[in-house]
């Protein structure tokens, strides 16, 4: 394995849409919402060990969540989990990883991933990535994978790519990054062939990245760069807990992608899906005759159809006549809602915080 590749896989979100299975205290990233007796933090971390080296994969969550972490993954080291005292968005998170970074191997390239985001078609992502690697260490450019889209999707950004910029083997210039978009102009993007779903997936050098945010974004370093000689020290988190919540709250996206012009992209079809949401942990899933995912080792269903069912195993369930239903029984929650009104179940879990 290449001593210079790094990940930093991000897990500090609530995964508030996933409610009630996921709460602010034990959110999605540390459950096994797929069923198959990983976390869907593991997963992701074994997949990146395919080809990283296990002392080469940082994580970085909130300071709430490191038992959640030492208990699944306990090969990692204290100073592979970056503890972020406050949540001020992607971008002060990852400059904090790269200065970490260059004063460990100033050479370093390394991958940024969301934690809790699946990935059915892994020996593609991982050449992807392989191949992101290589084209970051060696030119001047920061790298995210496209994501093919399969359909008019209106809950993903988009990521609008030179279709005439062909001749670098598959890796492209990227125009802009669009907003997501409604229904409409999401099939105008389907139908131009030249857009992708923006993944949040992204790929540099330690050298490029901080050259970016000194271009573009320096009052974040002016603030961390205080650290340096900190780093990878037990002075380290003294520093990060005093000074990281005075950093912007913004965005890589905002910070970094949308104003630089060296931003390059990957189409990427992975299998890939951002778990956001209960319908979209529906369609990742298996189904039964009548179009059920159904979670639980007792259940009955009679008329029902086209339902995301969670239960307890060993508990008895009997449901008939929904359709399109989201039924979860979780923590002390029994949830049972319109699939087709998911959206209203994040505004709805905050009645109950």
């Amino acid at each position: 394995m290449d001593s210079n590749k790094y990940v930093a896989i991000m897990a500090g979100g609530v995964g508030s849409r996933f409610w009630p299975a996921s709460l602010e205290e034990k959110p999605k990233q540390f459950l096994d919402i797929m069923g198959t007796g990983q976390s869907l933090l593991q997963m992701t971390f074994n997949r990146f060990k395919t080809i990283i080296p296990v002392e080469n994969i940082f994580i970085v969550t909130n300071a709430a969540y490191i038992a959640h972490i030492n208990e699944q993954l306990p090969e990692l080291k204290p100073h592979q989990i970056l503890a972020e005292p406050s949540r001020n968005n992607t971008a002060p998170c990852i400059a904090y990883m790269a200065l970490k970074l260059k004063k460990i191997n100033p050479d370093a390239v390394f991958v940024v991933a969301p934690s809790d985001h699946i990935i059915s078609k892994s020996e593609i992502f991982i050449e992807t990535i392989e191949k992101a690697f290589d084209y970051a260490a060696h030119h001047n450019a920061l790298m995210t994978l496209g994501i093919l889209p399969t359909h008019p999707n209106i809950g993903y950004g988009y990521i609008q790519f030179n279709t005439h910029d062909d001749d670098n083997g598959g890796i492209y210039k990227v125009n802009s990054f669009k907003e997501k978009p409604d229904l409409e102009k999401a099939k105008e993007f389907l139908s131009a062939g030249n857009y992708l779903w923006n993944g949040g997936i992204f790929v540099w050098s330690v050298k490029q990245l901080l050259q970016s945010f000194e271009h573009h974004a320096p009052d974040i370093l002016e603030i961390l760069e205080k650290g340096n000689e900190v780093y990878n020290t037990d002075a380290e988190q003294d520093f990060i807990d005093e000074f990281y919540p005075t950093t912007p709250d913004i965005s890589i996206d905002y910070a970094i992608m949308e104003k630089a012009d060296n931003i390059y992209t990957i189409p990427c079809d992975c299998g890939w899906s951002d778990l956001g949401t209960w319908a979209s942990l529906f369609l990742e899933s298996e189904k039964d005759i009548n179009n059920n995912a159904v979670q639980g080792d007792r259940v009955y269903t009679s008329e029902t159809t086209n339902s995301i069912i969670r239960v307890p195993k060993n508990k008895k369930v009997v449901i008939k006549g929904l359709d399109d239903f989201i039924i979860v029984d979780e923590n002390d929650v029994l949830l049972i809602y319109p699939k087709s009104k998911e959206q209203e179940i994040k505004e709805i879990s905050k009645k109950f915080s």
